[in-house]
C-alpha cells in the first residue's frame, strides 16, 4: 500500500510549525487506513457520479442537485483514481472528456432559465438532469466557478499523451476556462464580485480578505483571454487580518474550508507574494498554524461541548444537527443546520458540531495531528461516521434528543467537503496533484502575476 511504503522508505512531511518543527511517518496502522480513506473517498466521486454528464452530487444520499465546486474536485479525483489504479487511465479519461464535453455544450445565456451559466461562469447549482439551472434563487457564481475550472486544468495538465481522447480533454479545458469573462465581474474595479443572477444583477458584495477565493484570482490574473489587473491581488489582500490566536500569529479565517481549497490544487509552500515575505512565512505555514489552532481550541474548550479533545475537532463549513435552540451544560444553546463553523481571531462559531473535513483537508498541512485525529473519529464512533464513502460530513455528540440519544450523526456525504479530504491525503502522500500544477502554464502565469516567487517557482526558470 502506498502509505505503507511511505513508511517503509520513511519518506515523511517536513514543515516548520509556529513553535518547532515536525516529521511525520505514519505508522503501519495509519498507512493502511489513509490508504482506505482515500479510496473510500475517490468512490464517492467514481461511484456517484453521473458517467455521462460528469454532474456530481452536491450531496448524497440525499439527491438534490449538482455543485459546480463539487464536479471540480471529481474532475481532480479522476486522475487520482487512474495514478493509484482505482481505474484504468482511459476509463478515467473518457469520464473527463464527456464531462468537459457535456460542460461546454451546455447553453450559456443571460436567460433565468435553460442555460448552465453565462459569460463562461457556472450557476452555483445545476439541475442533476438536465444540467441547467437549478432554480430561480441560484446564483452564477464566480468562486465556484473557480474550483470548476481549477479541476479542468489539472486534467488539462495529467492527460497529456497523443492520442484523440486525451488531447480533447486539453483543448476543452482550455476552451472552458478562456471563455472566463472574468473582467466582466470587476463591476467595483479590481475587486471580482461575488455573484450575479437575471433577476438582481450583481451582488453588492466583492471578494475580498482572506478566504477561499485565493485560487480565483490567481486564475483570474492568468487568463489568456480576459485576464484582471495585478491590482486585484493587492486589492484582495487589503482586508487580511493577521493576529495571534493560541499563541500561533496567522491571517485569520474561522472555517478551515478557507485555509483548504485553493492548497488542494497550488502548492504555497516555500513560494511567497510580497505580503507573506513581509510576514516571514508563506500561505501553507499559515494553514498549518490555523489548523493547529483549531486543535487547541478543541483541547481548552471553552463552551464545555461533548468530546472534545486534542483528538477530536475541526471546525469548518457543514452539515449540522437543526436550527433549534436547546439546553446543554446548563444553558440554553443555538444548534444550527448547515452552515460555516469556526474557530478563530476575529470569528467564532460553534455549536459542538465537529466536521471530518476540516482534519481530513488539513492533512497535507498537519498530518501528525489530523490523522490521528481521523483515526481516533473512526475509533470512537465507528460506523456512525465512517462508511462505504469514508467519513460522512459532521457530527455533533452534544445533541442529545430523545431520537439522538448518544448524538447526531450525519447521514449525507457533501461533495465539496470529500474532495478536500481526497486530494489532501493525495498530496501528503506523493504531492501528485501539486506536481501536476505545476505543469499548468495558467497557474504559473497567474502566481506570477499576483507576485509569487521563490521555490518550486524559481526553479521553473
Amino acid at each position: 500500500m502506498k502509505y505503507f511504503a511511505l513508511f517503509c522508505i520513511l519518506v515523511g512531511f517536513t514543515r516548520q510549525c509556529s513553535a518547532q518543527p515536525s516529521v511525520y511517518h505514519p505508522d503501519s496502522l495509519a498507512a493502511s487506513f489513509l490508504d482506505d480513506v482515500e479510496l473510500r473517498t475517490f468512490r464517492f466521486f467514481w461511484d456517484l457520479t453521473d458517467p455521462n454528464t460528469g454532474l456530481t452530487h452536491d450531496r448524497w444520499p440525499t439527491v438534490n442537485f449538482s455543485s459546480v465546486a463539487a464536479i471540480g474536485f471529481g474532475l481532480t479525483s479522476y486522475p487520482i483514481g487512474a495514478e493509484r489504479g482505482y481505474v484504468p487511465r482511459d476509463s478515467a479519461s473518457n469520464r473527463v472528456l464527456r464531462t468537459l464535453k457535456f460542460l461546454w455544450s451546455q447553453p450559456q445565456s443571460a436567460d433565468a432559465t435553460g442555460s448552465i451559466g453565462f459569460k463562461g461562469f457556472f450557476y452555483h447549482f445545476l439541475d442533476y438532469k438536465h444540467g441547467h439551472r437549478f432554480s430561480e434563487h441560484v446564483e452564477l457564481s464566480s468562486v465556484d466557478t473557480a474550483l470548476l475550472i481549477a479541476g479542468a486544468l489539472f486534467c488539462q495538465s495529467y492527460f497529456d499523451r497523443l492520442n484523440q481522447v486525451e488531447s480533447n480533454i486539453r483543448a476543452y479545458a482550455d476552451s472552458l476556462y478562456r471563455r472566463v469573462d472574468w473582467t466582466w465581474l470587476q463591476v467595483r474595479p479590481p475587486l471580482l464580485c461575488m455573484s450575479w443572477t437575471p433577476e438582481h444583477g450583481f451582488n453588492k458584495n466583492d471578494w475580498t480578505g482572506y478566504n477561499e477565493a485565493m485560487i480565483m484570482y490567481v486564475l483570474a490574473l492568468g487568463s489568456p483571454t480576459h485576464p484582471v489587473s495585478t491590482e486585484a491581488w493587492t486589492a484582495w489582500q487589503r482586508n487580511y487580518i493577521f493576529a495571534e490566536y493560541f499563541g500561533r500569529k496567522f491571517i485569520s479565517f474561522g472555517p478551515l474550508f478557507g485555509h483548504q481549497y485553493s492548497h488542494c490544487w497550488i502548492d504555497f509552500r516555500g513560494i511567497r507574494d510580497a505580503y507573506m515575505r513581509e510576514k516571514g512565512l508563506d500561505y501553507a505555514e499559515n494553514s498549518r498554524r490555523a489548523t493547529y489552532s483549531q486543535r487547541d481550541y478543541a483541547i481548552r474548550n471553552p463552551e464545555g461541548w461533548k468530546d472534545y479533545s486534542d483528538s477530536i475537532w475541526g471546525f469548518t463549513a457543514c452539515d449540522g444537527p437543526t436550527w433549534v435552540k436547546l439546553e446543554y451544560g446548563g444553558k440554553e444553546r443555538q444548534f444550527e443546520a448547515y452552515n460555516a463553523r469556526g474557530v478563530s481571531f476575529d470569528w467564532v462559531n460553534d455549536d459542538g458540531t465537529i466536521a471530518p473535513t476540516a482534519a481530513g483537508g488539513s492533512v497535507m498541512f498537519a498530518p501528525e495531528i489530523c490523522v490521528s485525529a481521523l483515526l481516533s473519529m473512526k475509533s470512537r464512533y465507528g460506523d456512525s461516521v465512517y462508511r462505504k464513502y469514508g467519513f460522512v460530513d459532521a457530527f455533533n455528540p452534544s445533541f442529545i434528543t430523545v431520537d439522538t440519544p448518544k448524538g447526531w450523526f450525519d447521514k449525507d456525504y457533501l461533495g465539496i467537503d470529500q474532495g478536500p479530504i481526497l486530494i489532501s491525503i493525495e498530496n501528503f502522500g506523493s504531492g501528485f496533484v501539486w506536481q501536476t500544477m505545476k505543469k499548468n502554464r495558467y497557474l504559473v502565469t497567474g502566481l506570477q502575476q499576483a507576485g509569487f516567487s521563490g521555490g518550486w517557482l524559481d526553479d521553473l526558470r
